[in-house]
């Protein structure tokens, strides 16, 4: 029987509530129970290769104990079949030990569990798996490129040095590290098409968990960051950003580091097991959920209470312009602060994590890997001030471009005498710098 492909459980590793076991490590684990249970049955029945009977096999479905000639042995179909049916009445399977051998199951697998029903549906999971992770690819490499290219421009330029755009690189360089976390963790984890990865329990595998979780986790906090520092500018009217920019960086990236801190250590004392991929005891995982439900929480207030005060801005007879326009204005600033705010995660907070599973990895996982490119765009290349002070180093360049050319025409026997470059650019930074101190406009400078 063919296990259910790997991305799956890759997939859902990237929420931030991640199921306990997927179905390729249920079996795997099933499996070895299996042979743990045969071989402590072999051994208080005194069954050997020689003895009379059917032997204890693992028949990739389920497990059947060793059993004596004209024996019948039932089992219950398998939990892996009751999770993807728990709406149909799970029966009996049985075998005869014969002399000839065990007989074949009855009644079979498709009757007693709705195996055909489960083969179906893993072989459209694996498709819409396999869809969901070329999505979340493209995703995450087209936010990385994209913020990183934010990046380079907010930190290339002196005069976007502030404290809301350190807030914004911040939260850049969060999906940057995030969407990186993603690309390490299927590259190490699930790179074969196998279930090792059930299995893994190295040093390495667990430190790049505990490195994911935290990539995550402080994703989530400085989207609170960005959300609380909106509100407070707002409240505030003498606000100190310097002093506050200081407890930001310590909410933003200690609170995450304490957290998975502390998930970590009790991992490591308390349930040990695999690579830390999958979490068995809903109290530990807490530990890491509770804080990001919380931070997703706390921004949905700050969201709405933004909302109130830019109705009320709005509304007010010093903005002027009609109904229309006000609703219109109002409108922009709400779409603009959703994927700021990461209002959107709210859908799906506290779901089940049973419940409506394939909408959460669309929304969670296609859509969620294109925030950062959303980010980036709306907050960094359509920013007015960034694209001012583009276009003033550009009509810069120009004009030192125009009279290094004009400079070389006037003046050829300099470029072939003792000048050299350096008193050439000397002279020409001297005169662009006059340029720039004589006042004049930058569309004057531009024709």
């Amino acid at each position: 029987m063919a296990c259910v492909v790997q991305v799956s459980l890759a997939a859902l590793l990237l929420l931030p509530m991640a199921p306990a076991m997927h179905s390729d490590c249920i079996f795997k684990k099933e499996q070895a129970m299996c042979l743990e249970k045969i071989q402590r049955a072999n051994e208080l029945m005194g069954f050997n290769d020689s003895s009379p009977g059917c032997p204890g096999m693992w028949d990739n479905i389920t497990c059947w104990k060793p059993a004596n000639v004209g024996e019948m042995v039932l089992v219950s179909c398998p939990e892996l079949f009751r999770i993807f049916n728990p709406d149909r009445d799970m029966g009996v399977v049985s075998r005869n030990c014969t002399e000839d051998g065990w007989s074949e199951p009855f009644p079979h697998y498709f009757d007693a569990c709705g195996f055909d029903e489960y083969e179906s549906e893993t072989g459209d999971q694996d498709y819409y798996y396999l869809s969901v992770k070329a999505l979340y690819t493209v995703g995450y490499s087209t936010s990385l490129v994209t913020l990183t290219t934010a990046m380079v421009i907010l930190c290339r330029f002196r005069k976007l040095h502030c404290t809301r755009n350190f807030i914004h690189m911040n939260l850049f360089v969060s999906f940057m590290l995030r969407a990186i976390s993603v690309f390490i963790k299927d590259w190490i984890l699930y790179a074969e098409q196998d279930s090792n990865h059930c299995f893994i329990s190295t040093v390495e595998c667990k430190a790049i968990m505990v490195f994911f979780h935290y990539c995550v986790v402080s994703n989530y906090f400085w989207l609170f960051i960005e959300g609380l520092y909106l509100f407070t500018l707002l409240v505030e009217t003498f606000f100190p950003e310097r002093r506050y920019f200081y407890w930001y960086t310590i909410i933003g990236w200690g609170t995450p580091t304490v957290c998975v801190t502390v998930w970590a250590t009790l991992r490591l004392y308390f349930d040990d097991t695999g690579c830390w991929d999958m979490n068995d005891s809903t109290a530990l995982w807490w530990v890491i959920k509770g804080p990001v439900v919380g931070s997703i929480m706390v921004n949905f207030v700050l969201f709405i209470g933004i909302i109130v005060i830019l109705v009320q801005k709005l509304q007010s007879p010093d903005m002027g312009g009609n109904e229309s326009s006000i609703y219109l204005r109002l409108a922009r600033s709400t779409l603009l602060l959703i994927p700021l705010f990461g209002i959107h995660y709210t859908v799906f907070a506290f779901s089940p994590e049973n419940v409506s599973k394939r909408e959460r990895l669309v929304f969670e996982l296609g859509l969620g890997s294109f925030q950062g490119f959303v980010v980036a765009v709306l907050y960094c290349f359509l920013n007015g001030e960034v694209q001012a002070e583009i276009k003033r180093k550009w009509r810069s360049w120009k004009v030192n471009r125009y009279f290094a050319v004009d400079f070389k025409h006037r003046h050829p026997s300099l470029a072939s005498s003792g000048v050299n470059g350096g008193t050439q650019l000397s002279i020409l930074s001297k005169s662009s710098s006059q340029i720039r101190m004589s006042g004049l406009p930058a569309d004057n400078l531009a024709t």
